[in-house]
């Protein structure tokens, strides 16, 4: 599909002049029976209301590269009250962008005005703040404005039914050919404008397997701590589409490599020097890549559990040290490390409660004597808590032994659950297996059990 396409960027592509590139229909990939049916109807909608209507960003972009993009979105010289009368229920929403969500059947279509510079608005259409980021972008242009008013070349391409041809103002085709991120404009004032555009730049390069352009990757380390100006709550939606798109672990490195990591997670990168908490990250997050290809269900809590679980443990052992016991140290260590947390990126309680259970249940995991092994086997987050386990010994970070244990026990009958039990209490283990295992004191064995 890749080849099919660089062949038809080479047979349109001219010298660098001024203006669009107008690929024909003839001479690219991209077929409207690819594109939702719902998008399809708003485009027509907007048309025949004498408005100019084309898909653009990520949808034409993945298109191109042979995806199946399942969100599109539409751009139009409409604005947000003109598109509203079009479209019943529709809604608009947002202060920094206003942007119409149009609901075709169940699906809701993003519908755009074409975006004029920000700096030919006035005070009540485009504000900057103090370090040059956009508090507000309303102010309107054509199609022209609003190609070069976007991030990245390959999200700057407009798809028409009319003629069915693609409109490329920034180069978008030919680094799609180069396999580049590119941004469009000067990258420092752009990331000034938006500092969410680093994410995004590092979250494009390892979804489509592209390298970020030199000039557009130079001020990314400079520029990170302007992430701290991004609001909690934003950066946690940004952390889903970082690493819960299927890429995570390609996404982490180059955060890393671009020393953004440290400004999401700085308790996290602060103990990636321990080769156990780097290979427990990288395990979680390739975990969760798997799961998304399988399409297996995944949760924030988890990842989250994981990449924090290094300095909730490192702040439980000091702790320790100091005299507190195991169980009341780890709660301590768990309110410090998720507050801290919380002034980066926000955790909803729907997945901050149960990551502290997944943390809760590494104590209680080893003690299994008795009924207790059939009690935790029984918990509502037991199946997640054991998998985190088994990351554990993977990663190194305790022996392993445990994880086996408790697999055996899930595959076996009642019978033989009972006789895993009793052998344990023989041996006088009471389920204390592996170094960095804590538990509780020891206790004889009732009669009953």
């Amino acid at each position: 599909m890749l080849n099919s396409l660089i062949s038809s960027i080479k047979r349109w592509r001219k010298p660098a002049n001024p203006g669009p590139r107008v690929i024909a229909r003839n001479d690219h990939n991209l077929s409207r029976r690819d594109i939702s049916r719902a998008a399809l109807t708003v485009m027509k909608r907007l048309q025949d209301a004498g408005f100019e209507a084309y898909i653009v960003g990520g949808g034409v972009r993945d298109l191109l590269l042979g995806g199946h993009p399942k969100d599109f979105d539409v751009a139009t010289d409409a604005t947000p009250e003109q598109a509203k009368e079009l479209f019943r229920g529709a809604r608009i929403v947002g202060r920094r962008f206003r942007i119409l969500h149009a609901r075709i059947g169940r699906e809701i279509i993003e519908v755009t005005t074409f975006r004029g510079h920000h700096s030919e608005g006035e005070e009540h259409e485009a504000q900057q703040s103090e370090h040059g980021m956009l508090l507000r972008d309303n102010v309107y242009g054509d199609l022209e404005s609003d190609a070069i008013r976007r991030d990245f070349t390959v999200n700057a391409l407009y798809y028409t039914t009319n003629g069915f041809a693609i409109h490329d103002y920034t180069g978008g085709m030919r680094d799609i050919e180069q396999r580049l991120i590119r941004m469009i404009g000067d990258p420092a004032t752009r990331y000034k404008e938006d500092p969410v555009r680093m994410l995004r730049a590092t979250r494009f390069a390892a979804k489509l397997d592209f390298n970020i352009e030199d000039k557009t990757a130079a001020p990314l380390e400079q520029l990170a701590p302007l992430l701290r100006n991004i609001a909690p709550a934003r950066l946690f939606d940004e952390i889903l589409k970082l690493l819960m798109n299927g890429h995570g672990e390609r996404t982490f490195e180059l955060l890393r490599q671009y020393r953004l990591w440290h400004h999401l997670f700085p308790d996290n990168a602060a103990c990636l020097e321990d080769p156990a908490a780097l290979a427990l990250s990288r395990l979680a997050l390739r975990n969760t890549d798997q799961r998304i290809r399988d399409d297996k269900r995944v949760t924030p809590a988890f990842l989250y559990a994981a990449l924090l679980w290094p300095a909730v443990s490192a702040e439980q052992q000091r702790l320790i040290e100091r005299g507190t016991p195991p169980v009341p140290a780890l709660a301590q260590a768990a309110q410090k490390i998720t507050s801290s947390q919380l002034a980066h990126t926000a955790i909803p309680k729907r997945f901050s409660i149960p990551m502290r259970e997944i943390w809760d249940m590494q104590l209680r995991l080893p003690q299994r004597g008795g009924s207790r092994a059939q009690r935790l086997s029984e918990h509502p987050r037991f199946r997640a808590a054991y998998d985190f386990l088994l990351l554990r010994e993977e990663s190194g970070e305790i022996a392993p032994g445990l994880g086996q244990w408790w697999t055996e026990f899930q595959q076996a009958d009642d019978e033989e659950r009972q006789q895993m039990v009793r052998s344990l209490q023989r041996s006088g283990g009471n389920g204390r297996r592996g170094r960095g295992s804590r538990g509780g004191r020891r206790r004889r064995p009732k009669a009953a059990e």
